[in-house]
């Protein structure tokens, strides 16, 4: 493993302000498919037009929990039957699990 990089005080404090941002980023999401704003659809699509942003960023688990009607059982039997790690993220979602997720979403 590579040792961790030397950060100046400047560089350090512009990390914490960016992962600051993407938290508050991705709870403004999830809060958005809770209340019913954002589908997971386009929760798939935001994460695709950007690769580095929060909707990309956020675990499958999360986004399947914030869904009206899902719970943890319910979002984690989901995961099971598409075959999705519970440490996956968005981004990391191949075609074919996109559509088996929005699917089982739909019914």
């Amino acid at each position: 493993m590579p040792p961790v990089p030397r950060l100046t005080s400047e560089q350090r404090q512009a990390a914490l302000e960016k992962a600051k941002l993407l938290r508050q980023q991705r709870t403004a999401l999830l809060a958005a498919v809770k209340d019913g704003v954002i589908t997971l659809p386009g929760v798939l699509e935001q994460a695709a037009a950007d690769p580095d942003g929060a909707a990309a960023r956020t675990r499958v688990r999360l986004l399947l929990r914030s869904l009206p009607g899902f719970g943890p059982v319910s979002a984690q039997r989901l995961m099971d039957e598409v075959g999705i790690s519970d440490t996956r993220r968005v981004r990391g979602l191949g075609e074919r699990q996109r559509n088996l997720l929005v699917a089982a979403v739909e019914r």
